[in-house]
């Protein structure tokens, strides 16, 4: 499993690398208070993380956490309905 996780790995970086080094143009990009001159290949991958962090932050607020919350009150209900039990 651990070096399946490596390959896609590299193969991101590489692709990466490719996007960056095939896509060399100027851009300048102005975000109202200033503005960033970069090449095209960083802006779109900067826009592709940007991208990723903000889906992750949505699944783990829209499912992780619910889930999360689920399970400790399921725990709670179990340790409260097995506590009389264990006395006796």
């Amino acid at each position: 499993m651990r070096w399946i996780r490596l390959v896609v790995a590299i193969a991101c970086l590489v692709a990466g690398a490719a996007v960056g080094a095939l896509n060399r143009d100027l851009v300048s990009i102005d975000l109202g208070i200033t503005a960033v001159a970069t090449n095209t290949g960083v802006a779109l991958l900067v826009a592709l993380l940007i991208g990723v962090l903000a889906g992750g932050l949505a699944i783990s607020a829209s499912v992780v956490l619910p889930l999360r919350r689920r399970l400790a009150r399921i725990e709670r209900t179990k340790a409260t309905t097995a506590a009389p039990d264990s006395g006796s």
